[in-house]
């Protein structure tokens, strides 16, 4: 055991430290925690709100108020006054890179591709190894048709980091110049880069090696570090170790590398719902669902997170959307008829379980090795005999016939106990990892959502 011997001169300062009241922030920057808080959250109106606030409080100098709101204005597709913002912000802060950037982007967003290369290359003197800034001089450049400059530029970026935009956006340039070629031979480098990156064996993911996988993700995140699939999957390899919070960690930087990809805001939902932080994990699966509205699951998990919430009505929503939408789940059907059996439905029960039945037999007709896990199929016993169904229910196994029994009894005992609502999460915690079958990094056109 190591003691730390503190000199006796030092215990009076450190007494006195121990006693001192936190030190406050400066004015400028005194809700800028609670502005990036409601920005994050996408509560625009209550973050427009204290940007207001701030801004009256710090006579309009509080640099980051001005950039969020701007950030707002921009997706509120009023880029004019956003551009006029981030311009402020570049006055208040003219060695900030994201400052100018910003502007860059907003007159690249107005067709102004001249005053973007101007601003891009000012960012440029203050970062040369920005492939972000790389990439957009090549593409403001190639709007202009110079495509010698949007060749170096490119080529640039490429060096600094292989990303599958910027290889597309190369390949794009050298057909535009009618050199075929050339643009062959990017795109045989594209393939070839997305072949290597799909050797990371995603496969153990798949099959519970998770520290294997960890360790082909770290050298796969040297060379590609802005691949939103690859953080991705790192926060789902994460998930599966029960390792929550770095999984949001990580998730959260692949949701803000690629704001508008659902698979993402599946996982940060699902979760979410495994922290049991309902709130959190109806803003996400919301988010999903508005970017992807056709998949059941989704609605099957928001109708999970709902429940929870104690919003019966819009959870009995969201199951009915899921039933509707979902083909083949069964786990939608046994979700949604837990759901009615503990509202006291049981006849809505009895067809949404006799779904699931139907479902699960057309599984197994098409696939001899097709299993379910033991958790769900204990529920689907439970299910079965609180409904009085039938004794042999299509998800026993035989060999596991009699351990089932005292299952099914358990549950007739007390049909009116109510039954676990978050069956979902059970499957979602032991496929966690099969999502990422078919990934492909650093396209990430093909890797999978976590169920």
């Amino acid at each position: 055991c190591i003691v730390l011997l503190i000199p006796p001169a030092c215990l009076y300062t450190l007494s006195v430290l121990s006693q001192a009241p936190a030190p406050e922030l400066p004015i400028v920057e005194r809700r800028n925690w609670l502005i990036h808080q409601h920005y994050i959250r996408k509560d625009y109106d209550t973050c427009k709100a204290i940007i207001k606030e701030q801004l009256q409080e710090t006579n309009g100098m509080c640099e980051y108020a001005i950039y969020v709101q701007a950030l707002i204005l921009r997706l509120e597709g009023k880029i004019q006054q956003s551009l006029e913002l981030f311009q402020s912000c570049a006055i208040l802060n003219p060695s900030s890179t994201d400052n100018l950037k910003q502007v860059a982007r907003s007159l690249f967003l107005l067709g102004k591709h001249k005053a973007a290369i101007e601003f891009y290359h000012e960012a440029a003197r203050l970062n040369e190894k920005d492939w972000e800034i790389n990439h957009n001089l090549g593409l403001c450049y190639f709007f202009i048709k110079d495509f010698k400059n949007a060749e170096e530029h490119l080529n640039i970026a490429l060096q600094i980091n292989k990303h599958d935009k910027t290889f597309m956006m190369l390949g794009k340039v050298h057909l535009l110049a009618g050199d075929t070629d050339r643009a062959i031979d990017v795109y045989k480098r594209a393939v070839e880069w997305s072949v290597i990156m799909c050797k990371f064996k995603g496969m153990m993911q798949t099959h519970g090696d998770f520290d294997v996988a960890m360790n082909k993700y770290r050298v796969a995140a040297c060379a590609v570090p802005e691949s939103p699939p690859l953080w991705n999957n790192i926060g789902m390899c994460f998930f599966g170790k029960k390792k929550y919070v770095a999984a949001i960690s990580c998730l959260k930087r692949a949701h803000y590398l690629s704001p508008f990809d659902w698979k993402v805001l599946y996982n940060l939902g699902l979760v979410h719902l495994t922290m049991q932080q309902y709130a959190s994990a109806f803003h996400f699966l919301s988010a999903a669902i508005n970017l992807n509205p056709r998949m059941g699951d989704l609605y099957m998990l928001l109708a999970v997170a709902l429940t929870n919430l104690e919003d019966v009505e819009n959870a009995t929503r969201a199951y009915e959307q899921a039933v509707t939408m979902d083909e083949s789940n069964p786990l939608v059907n046994l979700n949604f008829a837990i759901f009615l059996y503990n509202h006291g439905e049981k006849k809505g029960a009895l067809d949404q379980y006799q779904e699931m039945e139907r479902k699960v037999n057309v599984l197994r007709d098409s696939s001899s090795n097709f299993e379910f896990d033991s958790e769900l199929m204990d529920m689907a016993q439970k299910m079965g005999a609180a409904l009085q169904v039938t004794e042999t229910l299509v998800w026993t196994k035989p060999s596991k016939d009699s351990k089932s029994k005292p299952n099914s009894a358990a549950a007739a005992k007390t049909p009116g106990a109510p039954l676990g609502t978050n069956q979902a999460l059970g499957q979602a915690m032991s496929s966690a990892a099969s999502y990422n079958k078919n990934i492909q990094l650093p396209t990430g056109t093909n890797y999978q959502h976590g169920m």
